[in-house]
């Protein structure tokens, strides 16, 4: 594991959004959604590729709350353009579950 100084963590943008849209991402090498994702005025609505299908459905995954990494740049993943990277843990057999605030915020607010 490589070690970082607090420069460089305080140089990665982590924001909480609410999620508003949600699509299938069927030309995904790996099963995916096309998320769109509420981060505030400020940031606006960004779009995501989440490789989230084992543990969510679409329709669950509208109107929650995820945590995400605003300040990549954009990434070409087959057809689609992700602009931010949502963040979650791998369990023990490597599916992903989404990291959200413990209560609700408001959007666009910034990861302490």
């Amino acid at each position: 594991m490589s070690v970082i100084s607090w420069d460089d963590f305080e140089k990665v943008e982590i924001r909480c959004g609410t999620v508003i849209e949600v699509k299938d991402f069927p030309k995904a090498r790996k099963p995916s959604y096309q998320i769109w994702i509420n981060f505030g005025a400020e940031l606006g609505i960004r779009k995501s590729s989440a490789q989230v299908t084992n543990y969510y459905k679409k329709e669950d995954l509208v109107n929650k709350q995820v945590i995400a990494v605003v300040n990549f740049p954009p990434k070409q993943i087959a057809d689609f353009v992700s602009e931010c990277l949502v963040l979650g843990v791998y369990d023990e057999n490597n599916h992903v579950i989404l990291l959200q605030p413990g209560k609700p915020v408001t959007n666009g607010m910034k990861i302490a």
